[in-house]
């Protein structure tokens, strides 16, 4: 059985209950706290290996939550899943700008949720313990054995989800990626998103690139592709 560690911010004592039933079989330490202030404690008194966030939390909500753990470099890559009752696109956009990782919307199947949590842990596997690959284009390189990436010899700070998207771009240049494309890619098949929030997305990672963000070009109607060109 598997001894990965979840935190679980939630002040729903039902919810907490259900989870902590429905994962008994996984073999999942459940950390469960009820505020984004216990979180942040439990965060840095037990290292977690995923975070379920609800967004309406009392004090301290979800968002501002995610914003301080991704505000900590060592706490950058750590699979954060957003919980909300809220389904508004633009509630998830805001989540995706802050550095969730993914999200679902209540209410919600704990089998649902337990399937997202495998795939983080599985993403965090992969990323800790890839084989050597390294890219380099210009001035922009990223080491995957490092989970870095440079622009010359100035590291840049990305989210987990902007280092997958610029990875898969890195790893495969001049090729046209839809956007359902590209999230199947680094999320795997049937994964909930839209459009606006892969856009999202790569405005961002963009952003980050500075200088050299126009290597990522927009393809009117497709998607995107990274020129090398």
């Amino acid at each position: 059985m598997s001894s990965e560690k979840i935190l679980i911010i939630e002040d729903d004592p039902e919810i907490q209950e259900m989870l902590k039933y429905a994962f008994a079989r996984e073999g999942w330490k459940l950390i469960q706290v009820t505020t984004g202030e216990e979180g942040i404690k439990a965060l840095h008194s037990s290292a977690a290996d995923c975070i379920i966030l609800d967004i309406m939390l009392t004090g301290m909500d979800g968002l501002k939550t995610l914003k301080k753990i991704r505000e900590e470099k060592k706490f950058q890559t750590l699979p954060v899943i957003l919980c909300t009752a809220r389904g508004e696109e633009t509630d998830i956009v805001a989540g995706l700008e802050l550095g969730a990782d993914d999200y679902v919307v209540k209410p919600y199947s704990p089998r649902v949720l337990a399937a997202r949590i495998r795939a983080g842990l599985r993403r965090k596997e992969n990323g800790d313990s890839q084989g050597k690959a390294f890219w380099r284009y210009g001035k922009l390189s990223l080491d995957m054995e490092r989970h870095a990436c440079f622009l010359g010899d100035t590291p840049l700070d990305l989210f987990a989800t902007e280092f997958a998207i610029l990875a898969q771009f890195m790893s495969h240049p001049d090729v046209v990626f839809s956007r359902q494309k590209l999230i199947t890619a680094i999320r795997g098949p049937d994964y909930p998103v839209t459009d606006r929030s892969v856009d999202v997305q790569i405005l961002g990672l963009r952003k980050k690139l500075k200088g050299a963000g126009d290597m990522i070009e927009t393809i009117r109607g497709v998607g995107y592709r990274f020129k090398t060109g």
